[in-house]
């Protein structure tokens, strides 16, 4: 196992995702300085949403058949752009054309370094897949609160201080490039093996042979990865006022049980993974979603603070160590495919997600945030479905 390229790539997938969670962060700000309203707020999120997800699986599937080593510092530089264009943007087209350049800067970097890390894993895939998502949920959590400091606190709130990350993405950049370097020379040796030693390094010819339709077990995973996303959305975006609603805390206060929810799901990821490896995905999947149901079910009628802060950490850190073993499923499930379905599985989370964001907001304002929460408790029983997953006979997937 390459632990070097694992860290690197958490690393990576740190800063990328810290990017993508500052630009929520900074609509207050763009909304005041350019007049807009909740509609086209809204429509900047969704554009950005979609720059990203649509992409991934057409990136993914172009580069398992067109190796692209380079594709993360490129999708960087795209980053980049987007970043200095959001800093200077003086209308709501050219925002749209900046959050656009970032999220297929994400939609590059997500199923590639996917493949990276599936060909650093040494065979523990699971453990690798872990490392590389957990990057992606640290930098989500600190996302806002480098925000908050860098453009609200030492920016004093102007929109041309959004330029500083632009530093950090050209570090980023400079970063990722010895992966790329380490990428292309496994492309070269990987030419000089037998099939036999290419099969073993890249996993490129089929391993595991299903009991079901791929395209039905490919539905049943989609839908956990869904059911899981819209009851994490659910916390991610609505718990700070869930909080207020119900306990009548400070908005400061509230953002610490965020972060504190947010931690518990970088932990669950990271065990997620190595788990899998050990016991198999399947059981880990069974676990994972059925095993927050009762930490689900039971957080809407708990009538203590703290007590809530708890069971959300507990269901947050549950239903995120399934991720890590889901992708690495389906990946096995589909040799040959590491990028496609890198691509298809993060796209799809990040699309579920803002549509899932969107339908809870439209169901808080029509009943309320704890009608809400009241709704999703049930969301992990969808993982019932995870009976109709076929015993595959490849790794640990059983």
């Amino acid at each position: 196992m390459k632990y070097a390229v694992l860290w690197a790539l958490c690393i990576a997938h740190l800063l990328n995702d810290t990017f993508q969670s500052v630009i929520p962060a900074v609509f207050p700000l763009l909304k005041e300085n350019l007049a807009l309203s909740f509609f086209t707020v809204g429509l900047i999120s969704t554009v950005f949403q979609l720059s990203s997800s649509v992409f991934q699986p057409l990136v993914g599937w172009y580069t398992d058949k067109h190796p692209q080593p380079y594709a993360l510092p490129c999708g960087m530089s795209s980053t980049l752009a987007g970043i200095i264009l959001l800093a200077y943007a003086g209308n709501f087209s050219l925002v749209l054309i900046a959050v656009t350049f970032i999220g297929f800067g994400s939609a590059i970097l997500h199923p590639e370094a996917s493949r990276l890390a599936y060909m650093a894993s040494g065979g523990r895939l699971g453990f690798a897949q872990s490392i590389f998502q957990v990057g992606g949920n640290t930098g989500s959590a600190l996302g806002p609160l480098l925000a908050f400091a860098v453009i609200f606190v030492y920016g004093h709130g102007k929109q041309e201080s959004i330029v500083w990350f632009g530093l950090l993405a050209a570090a980023a950049v400079i970063w990722m490039v010895p992966l790329s370097r380490w990428h292309a020379k496994q492309l070269v040796r990987s030419k000089e093996r037998t099939e036999k030693d290419k099969t073993k390094e890249t996993g490129d010819t089929a391993t595991a042979a299903v009991s079901v339709p791929v395209l039905g077990t490919i539905i049943v995973l989609l839908t956990l990865i869904f059911s899981k996303n819209l009851y994490t959305v659910s916390l991610s975006n609505f718990l700070t006022f869930y909080l207020i609603e119900k306990y009548r805390v400070s908005v400061p206060h509230s953002q610490l049980f965020l972060f504190a929810f947010l931690f518990a799901v970088a932990a669950g990821t990271l065990v997620g993974g190595p788990i899998g490896d050990r016991y198999g995905r399947r059981r880990v999947i069974w676990f994972s979603i059925l095993g927050a149901a009762p930490f689900t079910l039971l957080m809407p009628y708990i009538d203590s603070l703290w007590g809530t802060c708890v069971l959300s950490m507990c269901a947050g850190a549950v239903m995120a160590s399934s991720f890590p073993a889901i992708i690495i499923y389906a990946q096995e499930l589909v040799p040959g495919k590491i990028g496609t379905i890198g691509g298809l599985f993060f796209g799809f989370s990040f699309g579920a997600g803002a549509i899932a964001s969107a339908l809870l907001g439209v169901l808080a304002d029509w009943r309320s945030i704890e009608f809400v929460y009241e709704v999703c408790a049930y969301l992990p029983l969808i993982g019932l479905i995870t009976w109709f997953l076929p015993q595959v006979k490849s790794g640990s997937c059983r």
